[in-house]
């Protein structure tokens, strides 16, 4: 633990609570009077005080205070379809370079007033990978077309923390945060695939635990990149010739265990602060990662129960990181086959599952399952695999499905070759809204990140039948309230560490 954030602790257990604000008030100024603690520690305990105190008091998120709860939606776009034989479908379109179509997808998304869009990337490719992932535009890159066609919908997409460096990241994150007026989203990863490390020049993949602690440092990183500039840094007084106020940029000057970064960004501060951050990991490291700064969790879950501890177990991590269970939005990945009656789904299931190619289905399960499976016997039940160091909540979600249901492994092959692991759902839009809302009125699920099995007809058949359901039954809204991502979500924009210095300096002229 760094050493302001290891003080900053000691400060609090010292409060005897992390409630106790009016405490931990008092220990900043008797602790800034006396020289006990460095300025930096101050601010840290100042903004953690006051944040504490607008959660607790006045400045929750408008929409929060006055609204029922409504489930959140995000649209998971690949661009070939979730199934991998999506594509193969009558009337489907395909392709992750097609533009046109994902210009089309985006638009259908803001149509039936979702959240946000969701883009998924990794750093390497082999020939057999799921057809939405062997050949695919670089999505920062995507989401800034996009940011241009769209007005309202959250723009997100998956960035490594493994195989960039804070700076850059966060130069794109903050440049897109700003051309679509604060829609963004980083969904976090650490990096899976250990064949990546030969893209970027290194001779090893880290390991699981070392990966989770760079992504931790290289979160703190971007945030005091971000927060580089405090707000209204812009001046641009013609009269005096002032274009900015130099007090408001800060140097970074970091030095950790993994980077070393000096600042400041060349970037005003995001018009949401930060991105909203999301994040998918389900090992304990992840779980960690997840509640101390996680605003959206991507999930796998099969079984409602498993998905209502998980999302028990992520909201108690974030209370104990002095974070509101409110800020943190659990959403699993759906795969919705909807037809006008139940049987004319199950033939789309079928006819889909004729199309498949059980090669590259194996591979997506392998993939998923973390190890090599060409060398088991299909026929067989899932064999005991060793603890994947690789996608490990997909392993266990698949596992357990597996063991429940008595599954061979060709029979957990065709499951993945469907929805890659996550929830598929069979039925009418009725059937599907059904489902949605026992997870969502269950607490085992705060939204959803809806994956349709191809474009653009199956997107087209949740948005057209599914989402009018939902908004019926007060589920989800009519229409959008805000402009933001974080509006959309009902989450605060982070204040600046820096907007209490004024305190903090008469309190230090009056020691």
């Amino acid at each position: 633990m760094h050493s302001a954030a290891a003080a900053i602790f000691g400060i609090m257990i010292a409060a005897d609570s992390m409630n106790d604000l009016p405490s931990l008030a008092q220990l900043a100024t008797e602790g800034a009077a006396h020289g006990r603690y460095s300025r930096r520690q101050i601010l840290m305990l100042l903004n953690f005080t006051a944040l504490s105190r607008a959660r607790v008091t006045v400045q929750e998120h408008p929409q929060a205070m006055s609204m029922p709860r409504q489930m959140h939606l995000g649209a998971f776009i690949l661009g070939a379809g979730h199934h991998i034989a999506g594509w193969r479908m009558p009337g489907a379109e395909a392709g992750s370079e097609n533009l046109d179509l994902i210009k089309r997808i985006a638009r259908t998304a803001e149509r039936g007033k979702f959240d946000l869009l969701f883009l998924a990337d990794a750093v390497n490719t082999r020939p057999d990978m799921h057809p939405s992932m062997v050949l695919r535009l670089e999505p920062l890159t995507l989401l800034a077309a996009l940011a241009m066609v769209t007005e309202r919908i959250g723009l997100a997409a998956t960035a490594s923390t493994t195989y960039t460096e804070p700076y850059n990241l966060a130069r794109y994150l903050g440049s897109i945060d700003h051309m679509s007026n604060g829609r963004c989203g980083w969904n976090i990863v650490t990096g899976a695939f250990a064949d990546a490390a030969a893209n970027f020049s290194r001779d090893r993949h880290p390991p699981h635990d070392e990966r989770y602690a760079i992504a931790a440092e290289f979160v703190e990183v971007a945030k005091g990149l971000w927060d580089s500039c405090e707000d209204g840094i812009l001046t641009m007084d013609k009269a005096s010739g002032q274009f900015l106020d130099a007090g408001k940029m800060h140097a970074l000057n970091h030095a950790g265990t993994y980077f070393k970064v000096k600042g400041p960004l060349n970037m005003s501060r995001p018009p949401q602060g930060y991105p909203v951050l999301i994040q998918a990991g389900a090992s304990d490291a992840g779980r960690d990662l997840a509640g101390r700064i996680a605003e959206i969790v991507y999930a796998v879950h099969q079984d409602i129960e498993v998905a209502r501890a998980f999302s028990s177990d992520l909201k108690r991590r974030a209370v104990g990181f002095g974070r509101s269970p409110d800020h943190i939005k659990i959403m699993p990945g759906i795969c919705a086959i909807i037809g006008g009656t139940e049987a004319e789904a199950k033939a789309k299931l079928a006819e889909l599952g004729e199309c498949a190619d059980p090669k590259v289905a194996l591979q997506v399960l392998a993939e998923r399952l973390g190890h090599d499976l060409t060398a088991f016997d299909l026929d067989a039940p899932v064999p005991d695999l060793p603890p994947s160091g690789v996608m490990r909540g997909h392993a266990e979600t698949l596992t357990a499905l597996a063991r429940k249901e008595n599954l061979t492994l060709r029979q957990l092959r065709n499951v993945v070759a469907a929805s890659m692991g996550h929830r598929l759902m069979v039925g009418t839009p009725e059937q599907i809204a059904d489902g949605l809302q026992e997870w969502f009125e269950a607490g085992a699920a705060d939204g959803f990140n809806v994956m349709p099995p191809w474009f653009p007809g199956a997107f087209d058949d949740f948005v057209d039948h599914v989402v009018p359901i939902l908004q019926k039954r007060g589920l989800f809204r009519q229409d959008y309230t805000g402009t933001t991502l974080r509006d959309h979500l009902g989450l605060p924009r982070p204040e600046h560490p820096l907007a209490h210095r004024v305190l903090v300096g008469s309190m230090a002229a009056s020691g």
